[in-house]
């Protein structure tokens, strides 16, 4: 522990599915066919803190996933400030800067808005820059926009003393061993690593000191294993979210929080 770290009790997350943590379904983590995520692991981390301190930790969250940042700093963040935490993380913005016409000075000032009215009641915040998007195909046209949303997220923390997990920067997520089948979501290794990121933003020993080192290269692939593999995705996960998008769906229509309540957590997240 730092001298600038701290001790909190009352942890809400707000944010889509990053957030929520799609497709962390580490059987040990996950409880009642829900995913697990970055967000629950930091949580947990938090509350060995806490109870090592001899204090009390609750948590909830928010998150939903295919909300665009609209909601986020709107109901989530309403619902969010209720819960009276002393800790928020929030992290939004990434399904809208998929759009071509996503205005990004226009999220980052609703973003600034929502960090100062949660800084104003009290609580820190975490936030969290994109994920660099280089090595990704398709989703790497938006790197421009992605780096533009990274470098107002680092400039509104430091306006407002906030904390940020520096995605941008972990070379170990430019491996798609860290990312599930639709390329979009982390595995629980890349949730896993992003919680150790999270919790040494926060100012924090992390547990794992190689939290942040690349895994071994992979075994290398052909080209047409490789178009195979595009291919496939294109159909599978590519057409789907293009027809959501045509007819103005998303997929978290319907879905409610999954831990709407500040309370204790019942497990060990690594």
């Amino acid at each position: 522990m730092t001298a600038q770290s701290r001790t909190w009790s009352r942890y809400v997350a707000i944010g889509d599915s990053f957030t929520e943590g799609m497709c962390d379904d580490d059987p040990a983590v996950v409880h009642d066919g829900e995913f697990a995520g970055w967000a629950d692991r930091l949580a947990a981390h938090l509350a060995e803190i806490a109870r090592d301190a001899g204090g009390t930790f609750g948590y909830a969250n928010l998150a939903v996933r295919g909300r665009k940042l609209a909601d986020v700093v709107g109901r989530q963040l309403e619902d969010a400030l209720v819960l009276e935490p002393d800790l928020v993380s929030i992290v939004g913005g990434g399904n809208d800067i998929l759009r071509p016409k996503a205005d990004l000075d226009a999220l980052a000032a609703s973003l600034e808005d929502a960090v100062a009215r949660i800084r104003a009641a009290g609580a820190d915040v975490i936030m969290a820059t994109p994920v660099d998007p280089a090595d990704a195909p398709l989703v790497k046209a938006t790197r421009g926009r992605a780096g533009i949303y990274a470098a107002h997220i680092w400039s509104i923390a430091g306006r407002h003393g906030a904390h940020v997990i520096n995605q941008w920067g972990m070379r170990a997520l430019r491996d798609w061993r860290m990312w599930s089948e639709d390329r979009i979501h982390m595995t629980s290794e890349g949730h896993r690593r992003v919680a150790l990121a999270a919790l040494e933003a926060l100012g924090h020993e992390v547990p794992d000191p190689e939290w942040a080192t690349p895994l071994e290269p992979a075994p290398p692939i052909s080209r047409r294993e490789a178009l195979q593999a595009n291919a496939q995705w294109a159909r599978e996960y590519v057409g789907p979210w293009v027809q959501r998008r045509l007819t103005g769906r998303s997929s978290g229509d319907d879905r409610m929080a999954k831990r709407p309540h500040v309370g204790p957590l019942d497990d060990t997240r690594g």
